[in-house]
Formats: structure tokens, sequence, C-alpha cells
């Protein structure tokens, strides 16, 4: 009733086609075209089910030496919210070290909210954990991909409700949302997260065909300022130059 309920709740979302995932499904031809707008969207549905009102897609850095969890988005996309911060720190070590052995979900609960342990406690196989954040009720689940990748997909806010009869289901939409991601690159997706409003805005400008000077005009800006914000996107999504970094930006989904 554990690790492998969970394995044969996926395979037969999958297998019936009854993606969880919306239109798309694993066994679907269309899971390559899914971008991070898309499994934003898609988590955002998850969310909604269990009436979490916060939650965020992590993915377990390859590192042994240094076990930390790496955003790759949360409910405040494109931006990262203030909760992401605290799980990415040292509060995720340990959370890492578990998702790397198991695919048990844990759950926290703020002692100073009232109820807060309601919706966990009678949870089997969940087990409780020190909060990720604090202030702040969740529950994590651990999910696996191939090449060896694993993450958390969790979720947040003091009014989640999960019964157990819908946590297998929930568990196995995390895992076909974990294995969309995982095909995008992992450390193009990460790095999103620190991309900032303007620097997303001088991106698109750009993309548009306008020059530093166009750009800083339309935005009211200096045109050093406007390309200090090219050169910091260029850096943040790993690419040569703002071409380049144009091109990786389109293809994640951060601009259109």
């Amino acid at each position: 009733m554990k690790q492998a309920q969970v394995k044969e709740a996926a395979e037969a979302l999958f297998n019936e086609q009854r993606s969880p995932f919306g239109a798309f499904s694993l066994g679907s031809e269309t899971h390559h075209a899914v971008t991070i707008p898309d499994a934003v969207r898609r988590c955002r549905w998850i969310a909604v089910d269990i009436n979490a009102g916060a939650f965020g897609l992590f993915f377990v850095s390859p590192s042994l030496e240094r076990a930390r969890l790496v955003p790759s988005f949360d409910s405040d996309y494109p931006g990262t919210s203030v909760a992401t911060k605290f799980i990415s720190g040292a509060n995720g070590e340990e959370m890492v070290r578990h998702t790397r052995i198991s695919t048990a979900p844990r759950w926290w609960a703020d002692d100073g909210i009232a109820s807060s342990q309601q919706a966990f406690q009678d949870l089997t196989w969940a087990e409780r954990t020190a909060p990720l954040a604090p202030g702040t009720n969740g529950i994590a689940f651990p999910v696996h991909a191939d090449r060896g990748q694993c993450g958390l997909v969790i979720f947040l806010g003091s009014e989640i409700a999960l019964p157990q009869d819908v946590l297998y289901e929930i568990h196995a939409r995390c895992f076909s949302l974990f294995a969309a991601v995982a095909r995008i690159r992992p450390t193009d997706t990460s790095r999103m997260r620190s991309i900032s409003k303007r620097e997303l805005e001088c991106l698109k400008l750009t993309a548009n065909g306008n020059t530093s000077e166009e750009i800083a005009k339309l935005l009211k800006l200096s045109v050093h300022t406007a390309n200090q914000y090219l050169t910091q996107s260029t850096q943040k999504l790993n690419a040569v130059n703002r071409n380049q970094a144009v091109a990786k930006a389109l293809r994640l989904g951060l601009i259109e």
C-alpha cells in the first residue's frame, strides 16, 4: 500500500490516458512540447483540487556533498516566493536525503494555526517532518524521473483538504508533472527563477527587434540600465549573448 501503490496508481492513470496533466499524458506524443508556463498552470490545477494556497516544484541537486533543493518554479512564477527561498535553503537538506531514498510524502503543520494538523494527521504512509518554511502548513511529494532525477512537488496552505483516498492520485499527478518538467533541461528551468520582471521586459523588447536605446526610451530607463538588465538576464540564462538569451527565454516560455 505504499511506494508500490503510488507506482501502480501512476501507471494506471497513464495507461488509461486519463491524463492528470490536462490534455497531456506520458503516453502522448505531445508531451515534448510542454513548457514551464504549461507546468505552472497544471500544478495550479492540482493545488486547486486540494485547496492549497501555494505550490512549488523543486529538483534535488545532483551533488552528494551539498544536499539542497533547486527551485524550478512556484506559484509566484516568474518570480520566486519567500517560502521557496526558505525551502531551497538549509531547511531543505533533510528533505533532500529523504527524497533520494523514498517516495513517502512528508507533511508539516504550524502549531500556531488552529486545527493545522487535521488535513494530514490521519493520512497513512505520509509522515510528519519539520516545517520547510516558517509559519506554513504543507505537504511534500517526492517524485522521480528518468536519468536518476528526483525532486519534490510541494503544496502550502492552512486549508489544504487531502482525504486518504485522494492521496495516491495526487501523488501520481505529481509524478506526471515532474516527468514532464524533467524533460526540459533542469539547469535551464532552475535559472529562470531569479529573472526579474524588468529583465523579462527588456528581453521581450529585444525579441521584438528593439535596440538598447529604444528599450531605454520605452521603459523610461537610461541606456546603461537597459544594457545592465540585458546583461543580467543573459548571465542568468547561461547564454553567450542577448540573442541566445532571447532564444532560451522564448523556448522556456518566459516571453512570447
